[in-house]
């Protein structure tokens, strides 16, 4: 393996993958850089019903594989490393990670977002020890238990659905009276037996000793507080931006969320951002494969002048 390449991404969620796939077709040496999974979060995604191809669904799992090999096939490596920093010396952008420093020409930050944390009692103590922020990890170790669910948008129902392949019973608890989600995915929801929604209702303390045995929830209407016993709990509340091996770099929202122009590129020339961890990204597979599209041509361009 090389230390010296043309691209650099940073994240093999569906807008680096995609993007990994035009700039090595374009032969230019490209290798992508995955902290975590090999796709992203949409690979805790069990049924994709609204990427264009697939009349029938397909599991993010599978989607992203399938880019995946495409991405290899024409040449991207793709290797598992934490990003520590991002440097700029003149035209050359420098990336440190786990596995060795790597120099670029261009870099594509697609490194995705994370969950939000509920930061409550309990939740850091218990985390690994029945709390949990991946249905698709962590689901099988539930058969037949009861668990809930805390989030209100398409992540958090997905996940509820998922787990009622497990679980015996799965309660949905929600801040807001209603679900942020779209209306297909509500819809299922409510159809499942296994589902009982919680609404009003926050989660204020995550309760066991080795293991988590149950949530203290407050319901915000009535001001009233309750003890729900529960084996497991998945937490889906809000994704917030990976991006903080370049803060100081290039220009970001409070969020976190990166700063592009048209060509998609940062506030620093030869940077591009896609998919999530860009300013106004609507947050779909199609979308940041889009992005990643995007940012391939525009760096064909930055290349090549």
């Amino acid at each position: 393996m090389s230390n010296e390449y043309d691209v650099v991404i940073i994240g093999a969620g569906p807008a680096g993958l995609t993007a990994g796939i035009y700039t090595a077709r374009d032969r230019f040496s490209t290798l992508i850089i995955e902290r975590g999974i090999i796709g992203g979060n949409i690979t805790t995604t069990d049924d994709v019903e609204n990427y264009p191809g697939f009349p029938e669904g397909i599991t993010g799992f599978d989607l992203t594989a399938k880019m995946h090999e495409q991405a290899t096939k024409h040449g991207a490596e793709v290797i598992n490393a934490n990003i520590d920093k991002l440097e700029v010396s003149g035209a050359k952008k420098i990336v440190h990670t786990s596995e060795g420093v790597f120099t670029a020409r261009a870099v594509i930050i697609a490194s995705g977002t994370e969950r939000t944390k509920l930061n409550v009692p309990g939740e850091e103590e218990l985390t690994g020890r029945g709390v949990s922020y991946c249905a698709t990890c962590d689901g099988p170790f539930f058969k037949g238990k009861t668990i809930a669910v805390i989030g209100g948008g398409n992540a958090a129902l997905s996940e509820a659905l998922h787990l009622t392949k497990f679980a015996a019973k799965v309660y949905l608890v929600h801040r807001r009276g209603a679900y942020r989600a779209t209306v297909a995915v509500v819809e299922k929801i409510e159809k499942n037996e296994k589902i009982e929604p919680i609404l009003d209702t926050v989660v204020t303390k995550i309760l066991g000793e080795s293991k988590v045995s149950g949530i203290e929830i407050k319901n915000v209407k009535e001001d009233k507080t309750e003890h729900l016993d529960i084996d497991g709990i998945f937490i889906a509340v809000g994704l917030v931006p990976n991006t903080g091996f370049a803060k100081g770099m290039v220009e970001m929202d409070q969020q976190g969320s990166i700063i592009i122009n048209e060509k998609l590129e940062s506030s620093l020339p030869g940077i591009f951002a896609a998919g999530d961890v860009r300013v106004d990204s609507v947050r779909q597979v199609v979308t940041a494969a889009g992005d990643g599209a995007h940012a391939a041509f525009n760096i064909r361009e930055y290349l090549e002048t």
